[in-house]
């Protein structure tokens, strides 16, 4: 409990909102959760598995109509409509709250009222934010309670600190046309009205990590961004950090949990994971930029999740893990999903709970967002400093797309500004799984487009000063491309595992040790200098995902010309300054 004014006024204001039967403060007990899933499941709000097979695991179905985020309905609520930017949706604060409360006020009658303190990041850390969600949801608590480090903890470092997120959870009536997901970045503010789907109703997730604490991060000096952070050990034991952002449908969980290629393994290079998804970085009293994980575990996409795809994210999911929306298997209580394996079970539930006969349905079994929400600690490779106050130290930044053509396998920016540069040009293909045209470039800079909490050309801008802030102890910034095609259409490179042949080409640039050769769009690496060891693979194809072909990239060039004029006057001079650059280069 807490004696925090702010906290404790706040609540009872939305006490008088909502009107709950019953209020309950979450401690983050085990027994106060196993006493909340024995409730769930004796609702039918959760189903527990098979408790041999699958230990501490739960199986959760949303409402048909409440699968996914929803960026039509997910807006920034800013005084003034600039503030928000070209790239959100935006709505007048006063006019969203009053929508808002109009629709949550008295949705609470005849339910209990949950009260969640969480810390995003290590509780007490310099980094760390803490969050107060309130739900009427069951659910939503124990994903919060893998998601975030929830309890007593939090409210002792909060004090009467009232440097806390507000956020607002209402199941409402799941109607999809009152579903409301919002954010008031100048009040703190979270409120989601109307569903009941994690990345819509976790409001530690996407709500607080990165679209309210992109806009805190603007005012204090410190970046959230929408990157994976690893560790890579070499066989003499030193680490050495890397954060990186992909766009969805790119890898990024693979990467985030990569198992080095065999002879890398004997050698005794490995792999750490501090996260997956998320990471919040600042400048440390040694003038580097350092890293934390805000999350405690993974919200994962199930499907195509196996143990070829992502060993250590499946193995993550064998014990004390949320399953939403998956196939439950009657026979034994479990659970799967397409791409698991080349079993489907005969006799099971699909994702809407329905009876599904795996070898004979046209329809897939689970949904394809379906989702599983695992503890980090249980993956494989968490690294020792997963729980780290301080966090890690950043000597790269990468990142990345899905590009058939035009994109080399990798490349080095110039210097800083040149890399916001490429940061800020992240861009991938459609793919057949994206609804539209296949093949169309789609622009995502520093994958944050459905994510900054404000202007995307402030936030551009926010990249320089930080920079500026570092100085020469500012990580190395480059560009990766798994996805070139062949004519026939297929990958040329091997990808998975093998990316780790790259990594460790970043590495040794960002240390001094390999030449690279200089294009008009940055440094290259000799072919040489990557590795192909145990890999049948030619260093002649190596070459070819290698060359820079100028006359696609002035196409690019105008692709990107097109892009920037949609931030108008906004858009940092600098970065104007960087495509006039790259275009004169590449007319050389």
């Amino acid at each position: 409990m807490t004696t925090n004014k702010s906290v404790l006024a706040w609540i009872d204001e939305m006490k008088e909102l909502v009107q709950p039967d019953k209020l309950v403060w979450i401690d983050g007990s085990e027994e106060q959760l196993e006493a909340l899933r024995a409730e769930a499941c004796s609702t039918g709000e959760m189903h527990k598995l098979n408790q041999e097979k699958l230990p501490g695991c739960y199986l959760h179905r949303t409402a048909v109509n409440d699968v996914a985020r929803v960026e039509d309905r997910t807006m920034i609520c800013s005084k003034k409509e600039e503030d928000a930017g070209p790239t959100n949706h935006w709505m007048d604060p006063e006019k969203a709250y009053k929508m808002l409360y109009d629709i949550a006020r008295g949705s609470y009658k005849g339910r209990t009222m949950y009260v969640i303190p969480y810390s995003m990041g290590p509780v007490g850390s310099p980094l760390a934010k803490i969050g107060v969600e309130l739900t009427d949801s069951i659910y939503v608590v124990l994903n919060m309670a893998i998601m975030t480090r929830v309890g007593q903890k939090v409210w002792d470092t909060l004090g009467d600190s009232t440097d806390w997120v507000k956020g607002l959870h209402c199941k409402c009536d799941i109607d999809a046309e009152k579903r409301y997901i919002m954010h008031f970045p100048e009040d703190n503010t979270i409120i989601s009205v109307n569903s009941g789907y994690g990345g819509n109703v976790l409001l530690g997730k996407k709500c607080f990590a990165l679209r309210i604490a992109s806009y805190l991060g603007k005012n204090e000096g410190w970046m959230a961004e929408h990157m994976l952070i690893l560790g890579i050990e070499n066989p003499k034991g030193e680490k050495k950090y890397v954060a990186a952002a992909f766009p969805s449908a790119c890898g990024k969980t693979n990467l985030a949990m990569l198992i080095p290629p065999e002879g890398y393994k004997k050698k005794g290079y490995k792999v750490w994971t501090v996260g997956d998804d998320i990471a919040w970085m600042r400048k440390g009293p040694d003038g580097r930029l350092w890293a934390i994980n805000p999350e405690n575990g993974f919200f994962g996409v199930a499907p195509g999740t196996n143990m070829k795809s992502n060993p250590n994210a499946l193995i993550s999911t064998q014990k004390g893990t949320i399953f939403t929306n998956v196939v439950q298997n009657l026979d034994d209580n479990t659970v799967w999903w397409e791409g698991l394996d080349k079993n489907p079970p005969e006799h099971a539930l699909n994702w809407k709970g329905e009876p599904w006969n795996g070898k004979t349905s046209e329809e897939k079994g689970a949904h394809p967002n379906s989702r599983f929400t695992a503890p980090a600690k249980n993956c494989p490779c968490i690294s020792d400093e997963f729980d780290s106050t301080s966090g890690v130290p950043i000597s790269a930044i990468i990142f990345g797309g899905r590009r058939a053509q035009t994109t080399p396998l990798v490349y080095q920016s110039r210097d800083w500004a040149n890399g916001v540069f490429v940061g800020s040009i992240m861009a991938s293909e459609t793919t057949a799984a994206a609804a539209g045209a296949v093949g169309v470039v789609r622009r995502d800079p520093m994958a944050m487009l459905p994510f900054c909490g404000y202007h995307m050309g402030d936030y551009f801008k926010h990249w320089f000063e930080m920079g500026d802030v570092l100085g020469d102890k500012a990580p190395k910034i480059f560009n990766v491309n798994w996805f070139r095609l062949d004519d026939e259409g297929h990958f040329i490179w091997p990808g998975f595992g093998d990316n780790f042949r790259v990594l460790e080409w970043i590495i040794k640039r960002c240390e001094g040790e390999v030449d690279a050769q200089e294009t008009a769009i940055g440094y290259v690496p000799y072919a040489e200098d990557i590795n192909l060891e145990g890999l049948d693979f030619s260093l002649e194809t190596l070459k070819s995902i290698l060359y820079v072909d100028n006359e696609q990239w002035k196409k690019e060039a105008e692709g990107i010309t097109e892009f920037y004029k949609k931030f108008g006057d906004k858009l940092p001079a600098q970065l104007a300054a960087q495509l006039d650059s790259l275009k004169a280069r590449l007319d050389k």
